[in-house]
């Protein structure tokens, strides 16, 4: 796959959430995420978020949400939220047509200066599902360690998704920031 013109960053306005919401279901749910490598098809049915999810990151004065556009089209966007000293990065999807081509690298080192510049955070935490081997894979190899603590699918609560299975649980991965990948 050749790798995508340089991305464009910016944060995230009202008018972006259906665009968003759209980009996270086609990442993640349903036929179109089988076409990239972090489909959770398999895993879970229903929704992976919803607009006022989106919404609420974008009301919230300790949270941004961050597009990757290429020629101003969204190819990819992530969640920060300041938590003490640390951010978390969630609500993290590229386009599954541009995945493999070294966009989502390039918005997660974005993510790392923007949570250091805006909070001064000293690292990243996030959750994958444990079963994502493949993903969780990914994020070590971009110097996310595993910190041993595991939480909770919010199972019952299908803004979330439905889950195929009923031993999904999340696994919380951190990194120190400005840290290559």
């Amino acid at each position: 796959m050749t790798e995508p013109a340089a991305p464009a960053f910016r944060e995230a306005r009202a008018e972006d959430v259906p665009a968003v919401v759209a980009l996270v279901e086609s990442a993640y749910r349903g036929e179109s995420s089988r076409r990239g490598w972090t489909t959770e098809a398999d895993l879970l049915d229903g929704q992976r978020t919803d607009p006022a999810g989106i919404a609420a990151v974008l009301h919230d004065p300790g949270s941004v949400l961050l597009l990757a556009e290429v020629d101003g089209r969204l190819l990819g966007c992530c969640e920060l939220r300041s938590v003490g000293t640390s951010a978390y990065f969630g609500t993290f999807a590229v386009d599954p047509a541009q995945q493999g081509a070294g966009l989502g690298g390039r918005l997660l080192a974005e993510a790392d200066a923007q949570a250091v510049r805006r909070w001064g955070a000293q690292a990243l935490e996030m959750t994958v599902i444990a079963q994502r081997a493949d993903l969780l894979a990914w994020y070590e190899r971009r110097g996310f360690r595993r910190t041993g603590e595991r939480r909770p699918f919010p199972y019952g609560d299908e803004r979330f998704g439905r889950p195929r299975r009923d031993d999904l649980e999340f696994v919380v991965l951190r990194r120190a920031t400005g840290t290559a990948g």
